[in-house]
C-alpha cells in the first residue's frame, strides 16, 4: 500500500500542492489527473524523493520515505515527464547503470533486457547513444531501464507522451498486467480515455488540490448527461464549461504538464 498523506509544496508564494492525501491499494493501476499546472509532476516529484515535502508524510509498502529514503525507493521505477536525461550515454550503458544502482543480478539482466528491448523494438538502437534517439525512443529507452529491476511500484510522468501506438498499447498492457500480480502502478495523463479503459481509480487534482478520488464509473453516475471531457472541466472548475468555448484547448490530450514546480 502506498499512503500520501497532507502532502504540501510551497514555491515561492505559489501553493504547488495543497494537502494532498491518496492511497494506492496493492493490484491496481491508478490515474493522476489534472490541467497543466495543477500539481501532478509535483506531486510525483515529492512521492519519489526529488522533491522534499514542506509538510506530510508518504509511505511506500510501509517504509516511511522521509525515515528510510534509500529502502523506499527501492520499491518503486519512475519515468519522468523528461526523457532527455543521460544523453552522452549508450542506451546499453544506461540500462546497465540502472541495473547497477538498484543492484540487478547479473544472472537476470541479459535476458531481461533482450526481452524488454525486443518488446519495444529497441534492439538495434540500444548501441547508439541516447543523444541520436528521436522523443519516442528516449522515452522508450527510460522505460525499459525504469522495468529493469521489477519494481513493485511503477509511478510514470505521462508515460505515453511520443510513444507510437505499438509502443503506447503494449506500454498499458505490461501496466495492466503488473497489477494484476498485487502490484501498483501510478501515472499522470491528459488523455482521458486512456484512464477510462486502464485504471481501477483516478485521482483529479486542480489548483494543487484533490478534487475526486475513486472509479470513473462512480464520477460519471454523478454526472449522466455530460460527456467525459465536460465531466473534467466541471470537477476542475473550469471558466470554459458555460458555453463550451475553448473546450479543446483546455483538455490537451497530447499535451504535457509543463512547468507544474515553477
Amino acid at each position: 500500500m502506498i499512503e500520501l498523506s497532507g502532502l504540501c509544496k510551497q514555491f515561492g508564494k505559489k501553493r504547488a500542492v495543497d494537502n494532498v492525501s491518496l492511497t494506492l491499494n496493492e493490484g491496481t493501476i491508478t490515474g493522476f489527473i489534472g490541467p497543466n499546472g495543477a500539481g501532478k509532476t509535483t506531486t510525483l516529484k515529492m512521492l519519489t524523493g526529488i522533491l522534499k515535502p514542506d509538510e506530510g508524510r508518504i509511505v511506500l509498502n510501509g517504509i516511511d520515505l522521509a525515515e528510510d529514503p534509500v529502502a523506499a525507493k527501492e520499491e518503486f521505477g519512475y519515468v519522468s515527464d523528461n526523457p532527455d536525461l543521460f544523453t552522452s550515454l549508450k542506451g546499453v550503458e544506461y540500462i546497465k547503470f540502472i541495473c547497477d544502482v538498484y543492484g540487478v543480478e547479473e544472472s537476470v539482466r541479459k535476458d531481461r533486457m533482450n526481452q524488454l528491448l525486443e518488446d519495444f523494438e529497441m534492439t538495434e538502437a540500444v548501441s547508439q547513444k541516447i543523444a541520436s534517439y528521436s522523443h519516442g525512443m528516449r522515452q522508450k529507452i527510460h522505460i525499459i531501464a525504469t522495468l529493469m529491476h521489477d519494481p513493485k511500484l511503477w509511478i510514470m510522468d505521462e508515460p505515453m507522451t511520443g510513444l507510437d501506438p505499438q509502443s503506447s498499447y503494449l506500454l498499458k498492457k505490461k501496466m495492466r498486467d503488473h497489477a494484476n500480480k498485487g502490484n501498483m502502478v501510478l501515472f499522470s495523463t491528459h488523455v482521458l480515455e486512456v484512464a477510462e479503459k486502464l485504471c481501477d481509480q483516478i485521482a483529479i487534482i486542480n489548483k494543487g488540490q484533490i478534487t475526486y478520488t475513486g472509479t470513473l464509473e462512480a464520477l460519471k453516475e454523478t454526472y449522466p448527461e455530460k460527456s467525459l471531457e465536460e465531466i473534467f472541466l466541471t470537477v476542475t472548475g473550469s471558466r470554459f464549461l458555460d458555453g463550451q468555448e475553448g473546450l479543446d484547448s483546455q483538455v490537451d490530450t497530447d499535451g504535457r504538464d509543463g512547468q507544474e514546480e515553477a
